[in-house]
C-alpha cells in the first residue's frame, strides 16, 4: 500500500492583498525598492507574477501599501494637555520605524493615495494639535514641520554616521582639510568632534525641542 496517498497534501495559502504587500515590504527591506518587482514578489510568494494583478493594481500600487504598512506601526499620539509629550513620542516612535525600514522615509513623502493607517496617523496628529487649541491649519503646518525635521533627520542618519567615535574619526579625516585661518569657527567645531566634544548632544530631540517650543508661541 502506497502510504504517500495517504498522506493529505497541504493546500496552497490562497493569495491576497495582504499576503502579497507583506511579500514586498519584506523584499523592501532586505534588498532595497530598486530591486521590488512584481516578478519577485511573485517568486517569494511561490507564484506568477500575473497571478498579483486579481489583488495589486501595479508596482505604483504596492508602493503605497507597503508604505501604509509602515505608518500602521508608529505610535499615535492622543488629545492631551501634554501636547508636546504627545508630538515628541509620535515623532521619534516614527523615526525608530523609519530607520527599520530605509526605503520608507522618501516613500513618506511621495504622493501616494493615503491608506487607513496613513489616514489614521495624520487624523490623529492634527486632532492631538487641534485638541491644544490649533487652528486646523496651524495644526496642518506644525505637522508637517515636524515631519519635515523626522524624514531629513532620518536619511541624514541612514547616510551618515551618528556615534561618537565614528563622528569623531570622520571629524580627524576632515579637520586636515579645514583652513582654520579662513574658517576658523567650521574648524574649531570640527576639532571638538576630533576630540570626541560636543556628540551626546541627540541632535534629533534638540531639533525637534526648538520645533516645539517655537509653535508654542501660535496657540
Amino acid at each position: 500500500m502506497d502510504r504517500g496517498a495517504d498522506k493529505m497534501t497541504e493546500p496552497r495559502r490562497p493569495l491576497s492583498r495582504d499576503r502579497i504587500l507583506q511579500a514586498a515590504l519584506g523584499l523592501a527591506d532586505d534588498q532595497g525598492l530598486a530591486a521590488l518587482s512584481m516578478r519577485k514578489v511573485g517568486a517569494s510568494l511561490g507564484v506568477e507574477a500575473m497571478s498579483l494583478y486579481n489583488h495589486i493594481a501595479n508596482k505604483s500600487d504596492i508602493l503605497a501599501g507597503i508604505t501604509d504598512l509602515v505608518a500602521g506601526e508608529i505610535t499615535l499620539p492622543t488629545p492631551d494637555f501634554d501636547w508636546k509629550g504627545e508630538m515628541r513620542a509620535r515623532s521619534q516612535s516614527a523615526h525608530r520605524v523609519l530607520m527599520r525600514h530605509p526605503w520608507a522615509a522618501q516613500q513618506f513623502q511621495q504622493p501616494h493615495p493615503p491608506g487607513p493607517n496613513m489616514m489614521a496617523y495624520l487624523d490623529a496628529t492634527l486632532g492631538c494639535l487641534m485638541a491644544v487649541g490649533f487652528s486646523p491649519a496651524q495644526a496642518d503646518h506644525a505637522r508637517n514641520t515636524i515631519d519635515n525635521h523626522i524624514y531629513g533627520f532620518t536619511l541624514q542618519r541612514l547616510t551618515r554616521p551618528s556615534r561618537a567615535r565614528e563622528l569623531s574619526r570622520q571629524a580627524r579625516r576632515e579637520l586636515k582639510a579645514i583652513p582654520k585661518d579662513r574658517f576658523p569657527s567650521l574648524h574649531r567645531r570640527t576639532e571638538e568632534l576630533a576630540q570626541g566634544q560636543g556628540a551626546e548632544v541627540d541632535d534629533f530631540d534638540f531639533g525637534l525641542t526648538l520645533i516645539l517650543d517655537g509653535l508654542d508661541g501660535l496657540r
